[in-house]
């Protein structure tokens, strides 16, 4: 399962509103190679599902992840810090072993 933070939520639907997108669009969050821990998270709008994704539903937001990524983000929740020092969106990742300073890559 992959959990959403009301912060989460509201910055998902404001985002959404402001580019007009619909209610078939969701969250597709990805696990790629790179970043200072070797691997980062990424984050998209998406309307269309591809075989063997996993698709969750949490705090009334829809995100969808590939099978391979999903084995890295099983029980992360994704949240949000605005404000001067705020990071954006962000991954709770129960999983990560270590994550760089900016928290933008984790290893496992």
């Amino acid at each position: 399962m992959l959990f959403v933070a009301e912060s989460a939520k509201s910055k998902v639907a404001e985002l959404m509103e402001g580019q007009g997108l619909t209610g078939d669009y969701f969250v597709r969050v990805e696990v790629t190679s790179g970043g200072c821990s070797g691997l980062s998270y990424k984050m998209d709008f998406d309307n269309e599902v591809k075989e063997n994704d996993q698709v969750f539903e949490d705090n009334g937001v829809k995100v969808v992840t590939d099978l391979k990524s999903f084995l890295y983000l099983c029980n992360t929740t994704m949240e949000f810090s605005g404000g001067l020092n705020g990071k954006g969106f962000y991954f709770n990742n129960p999983n990560a072993a270590r994550t760089c300073g900016c928290g933008e890559s984790f290893a496992v």
